[in-house]
């Protein structure tokens, strides 16, 4: 009889199991794959400064081998460390990515990696990006095979990135690289959410840019609120009719499988989380459908005037060449975490009663701004910000705390937040709070 039950237990349990989709994630990652196998192709030196190529292969994923570029950029006068940054991205190596990779790792001070090829592309009649992905949603609603979805062999093949980075590491400098700080740009940002959710436990913290969506089924709702109908930036994902999510079992199966929403008891690590302002994705307080229920450390950096590509806006509509406030906060972060260096904090409260923010700063403070744009609608995506007041501390910059007020706007829509500038090694760091969006009376 007792083991009639605990047989009838065992079934119970593994029924659960079957059911939760989130576990589908796992399952392909640490799937065996023998096509795995990388190795050194290049080494070139310029001006004290080292860059190690690596061709990289991850998987094998529905009959196609993932084939990457693998780089390690090391600045001049410095030296492997048990972390390392891994930046996870698309396409091949190329002079304009040793450039950024010198840059990122000059101002990190130590070893940087890149990844290449996350997604392979294209494929399926010359499928890239979110058409690719898109078509792999679909593909996976029509055949219910789990292993579908494209961002598992995404992050697949971040995994093998770090598995080829600690294998180099030994073998070319004798030294073992341990963690990692996993980085990534709209779907690669997606990419390192998804890398933190399997709990690899070399995943030290994680620095997402341009992906501000998690929470899906609540983000498409906050985009009709904003924008009357979905972003045109999604429309690979609308035309397929993923957007707005099908109502079955299969639908919602699968968008728990790659929200990283479902995961976020997961994703504990540490996280610096960089998004523009005017980024044409998503609607402008998207954050805060789940900023408040991210689980462990999180640092928050808005950049004003900035779109998907975080490279801001001056008021005659000229960008600037890189995206270098984002460069700097990343590099800040990720220096923090290789070094154990403490990290600049910023901590607010907002009362929406009283419109102001209660501010608490502590680090190296440069500058704190209020700031703000104004719109006849909720879109703020073509608003220009601008800063309302600029304040400096008094106490030779190691502390702030302070009430930021904000004032209605006559009409229409208004949003608002509070930055504040920090010095953090030799670089500057800039921290914000949330928006929020103030409506005028009626």
């Amino acid at each position: 009889m007792r083991f009639a039950i605990a047989l009838l237990l065992l079934s119970c349990t593994l029924a659960h199991s079957a059911d939760d989709p989130t576990k589908n994630l796992m399952k392909y990652v640490e799937a065996p794959d023998k096509s795995y196998a990388w190795k050194l192709v290049n080494k070139s030196e310029t001006n004290g400064n080292a860059i190690y190529t690596l061709s990289m292969t991850s998987q094998t994923w529905q009959g196609n081998e993932w084939k990457h570029d693998l780089q390690v950029f090391v600045p001049k006068n410095s030296k492997p460390q048990s972390t390392m940054v891994l930046w996870n991205t698309g396409g091949k190596a190329g002079t304009g990515d040793s450039i950024l990779g010198l840059a990122i790792s000059g101002k990190v001070g130590a070893p940087v990696a890149f990844l290449f090829g996350v997604p392979l592309q294209p494929l399926y009649d010359g499928k890239k990006e979110d058409a690719l992905i898109a078509h792999t949603f679909v593909k996976y609603l029509e055949t219910k095979d789990p292993s579908w979805p494209l961002l598992f062999p995404m992050t697949k093949s971040v995994i093998r990135g770090m598995d080829a980075l600690q294998a180099f590491a030994k073998a070319e400098w004798k030294f073992d690289v341990t963690q990692f700080v996993i980085t990534g740009a709209s779907k690669r940002g997606w990419t390192s959410w998804l890398t933190a959710a399997t709990e690899d436990k070399r995943v030290k913290a994680i620095a997402p840019l341009v992906i501000d969506t998690l929470n899906f089924p609540t983000q498409m709702k906050n985009q009709l609120a904003a924008f009357g109908k979905p972003s045109e930036m999604i429309a690979d994902y609308t035309r397929a009719k993923l957007v707005p999510i099908p109502e079955t079992t299969e639908g919602e199966s699968l968008w728990k499988m790659v929200d990283p929403y479902s995961y976020l008891d997961r994703i504990t690590v540490p996280k610096m989380i960089i998004n523009g302002t005017n980024d044409p994705y998503w609607p402008q307080d998207a954050l805060n459908t789940y900023w408040g229920n991210l689980k462990g450390e999180k640092h928050l950096c808005y950049i004003p005037n900035a779109g998907h590509d975080l490279r801001e806006m001056d008021k005659d509509g000229k960008k600037s060449l890189l995206p270098v406030r984002a460069l700097n906060t990343l590099a800040a972060f990720s220096r923090s975490q290789i070094f154990e260096e403490p990290m600049p904090k910023l901590t607010w409260k907002w009362d929406a009663q009283k419109l102001k923010y209660d501010v608490e700063a502590n680090g190296t403070i440069v500058k704190c701004r209020t700031l703000a744009c104004d719109s006849n609608s909720r879109d703020f995506r073509k608003s220009y910000w601008k800063v309302l007041s600029e304040s400096q501390p008094k106490d030779e910059g190691k502390g702030y705390n302070r009430q930021e007020d904000f004032a209605q706007p006559e009409k229409g829509y208004r949003a608002v937040m509070v930055e504040v500038e920090f010095l953090s090694g030799a670089s500057p760091l800039t921290l914000t709070t949330q928006i929020q969006i103030l409506e005028a009376k009626k």
